[in-house]
């Protein structure tokens, strides 16, 4: 029995000290959420005139939410007031790119190239007669997918106007897209699957392109793959038979074929949204709010810790390490899924970790009193210490297994913040299972079988629960 305490001591306490110790060797810690460090905060409007219903600003939220998590802004929160989205994103540093990124139509269609030629400079003096006049771009508002365009695009350095035939498809074609890297010599490109119908459209335009160019449709065999009203690339179809898979071609820098490939592969907004209103963040009041909350905790576990020495004695030093043992798994928990999943650590979730040294603590009192009863029938201590434990593990189990339930109803039907502190409670409810078997039990285990911890005048067990063993009554002469 004694060898198995050890290992499992032993186990606990290194995969806490190899935890923390890598988490030092590689410099990591755990990204922090908009209310600590900061951020920027954006309010999306649907456009002019634009009516969306309910469903509608929610299927957008939800494109909007994969997008920003695509980029990888930690612990984003993105909400709808009324018809309009407000986005939470801690952290950033180039707003610009991430608002464009998540506030895009992404409407992409593949039109027809009917014929193209450089983009005049606004100072460009007038052309001599019998010169043909520059073509204009088409506004906005008449982009429509059933019209000839003219839209801007570029190749290479060189700013071009493209005259477009009517949309072919649109991108309801495309089931995925990734940024392929570049080999050498050559330039990052955008691969994409089309859906299973519409490998065949593709194939049926390309055939349109290819061999023998249609002159009514795609006189020039090239197809512009235009997006939001710009053309992204301007490739000649080479072949009518794609197997559904094409790839985007074009002068990409690595951010730019990532930033397609991620709007594609996650969809076109419902609706076209303008950016109503967007500020910086100050950490400033977090920060405040987070020491004002650390210094409160902290004297709070110092007068619990005090009590429980006070108390009981050698097991409040029980309490001290579980607790220590606790935090820094927590800890190398957090940053682990800071570094491979983006968490970000809220005001909020640092209120979640405060209150479970509460359920932590509970735990120990709930041993340590089955203990006390145990030593009241007329046990000893080292005879009481398994027997209290087993009666006691049922009840944390059901008292953490409660929390726990609980903990996971907030995360899956909350947003932001109250995510942060359910998630940071569950995996303190989680470990102080952990640490009540692997640590507690044998823990007290060992100590039952020192004389120093047993009757020790001021620190021994003895003395702590001296009160709660029977006492014999006299008997008259």
């Amino acid at each position: 029995m004694k060898r198995k305490n050890l290992l499992s001591l032993a186990f606990i306490l290194l995969l806490a000290i190899g935890g923390l110790a890598a988490v030092v060797a590689t410099d990591s810690k755990p990204l922090l959420g908009l209310d600590l460090q900061g951020g920027a905060s954006v309010v999306l409007a649907p456009v002019k005139g634009a009516n969306p219903s309910d469903e509608t600003i929610d299927q957008a939220i939800s494109i909007i939410r994969q997008r920003v998590d695509g980029v990888g802004v930690a612990e984003p929160d993105i909400t709808r007031q009324g018809k309009n989205v407000v986005i939470q994103l801690p952290g950033v540093k180039d707003t610009d790119r991430v608002l464009a990124l998540v506030g895009q139509t992404a409407q992409l269609r593949f039109r027809p190239v009917l014929s193209s030629q450089p983009k005049l400079p606004p100072d460009q003096p007038p052309l001599p007669e019998g010169v043909p006049e520059p073509l204009k771009a088409t506004p906005r508002e008449e982009d429509k997918a059933d019209t000839q365009v003219v839209l801007p695009g570029k190749q290479g350095d060189q700013e071009l106007l493209y005259a477009l035939g009517p949309s072919l498809a649109d991108g309801t074609i495309v089931d995925t897209a990734s940024a392929v890297a570049p080999t050498i010599g050559g330039e990052w490109k955008v691969s994409f699957e089309m859906t299973q119908s519409g490998a065949g459209v593709f194939d049926g335009i390309a055939a349109k392109c290819n061999p023998t160019p249609d002159p009514k449709v795609c006189p020039t065999g090239s197809l512009a793959i235009v997006l939001d009203g710009l053309v992204k690339s301007a490739p000649s179809i080479n072949t009518n038979q794609f197997g559904g898979k094409g790839e985007i071609s074009g002068t990409f820098s690595e951010r730019e074929a990532k930033d397609l490939a991620l709007v594609l592969r996650y969809g076109s907004l419902p609706v076209e949204f303008v950016k109503e209103r967007s500020e910086a963040v100050s950490a400033s009041l977090g920060k405040e709010s987070l020491q004002a909350g650390l210094v409160a905790g902290a004297i709070g576990l110092g007068l619990v810790l005090l009590y429980m020495v006070l108390y009981y004695r050698a097991l409040g030093l029980v309490v001290m390490l579980g607790l220590c043992v606790s935090g820094a798994l927590l800890y190398s928990i957090l940053t682990y899924l800071s570094v491979s999943s983006g968490l970000a650590l809220s005001l909020a979730g640092a209120t979640g970790v405060i209150v479970s040294v509460g359920v932590t603590v509970d735990s120990y009192i709930v041993y340590f009193e089955r203990l006390k009863d145990d030593l009241r029938s007329g046990r000893s201590v080292k005879a009481s210490v398994g027997r209290s434990f087993n009666r006691a593990w049922r009840t944390i189990l059901v008292a953490d297994g409660t929390s726990f339930i609980g903990a996971a109803i907030l995360y899956f039907l909350t947003v932001g913040p109250v995510r942060g502190f359910a998630l940071t409670l569950a995996l303190s409810t989680a470990l102080d299972v952990v640490i009540a078997w692997f640590f507690t039990r044998p823990m007290v285990a060992l100590l039952s079988r020192s004389r120093f911890f047993t009757e020790a005048r001021f620190f021994g067990l003895n003395r702590s629960l001296a009160s709660t063993r029977p006492v014999a009554a006299e008997v008259p002469a």
